[in-house]
């Protein structure tokens, strides 16, 4: 596996916290309102999907994953 930089994780921890932003949003029915509930469970399956997946990267270091793991459990939840 390649090394992967700090930088590299700041962006990819910076994306983990937008598709976190958009499970809440979409759980909290801020976003996606003109959806179908099919819709909205597909946009949170596959959001939830990836942040468990880039969860168990081995890379991370101080990042707090709290907000992460609160997402992915309302997600689940949805």
């Amino acid at each position: 596996m390649d090394e992967i930089t700090s930088e590299e994780i700041a962006v990819n921890y910076a994306a983990m916290v937008t598709v976190a932003n958009r499970i809440n949003k979409i759980v909290a029915g801020t976003s996606m309102a003109d959806s179908t509930a099919e819709e909205k469970q597909e946009s949170i399956d596959t959001c939830v999907g990836h942040l468990q997946l880039m969860v168990g990267k081995s890379y991370w270091t101080t990042e707090d994953m709290e907000p992460i793991s609160a997402a992915i459990a309302s997600g689940l939840a949805y």
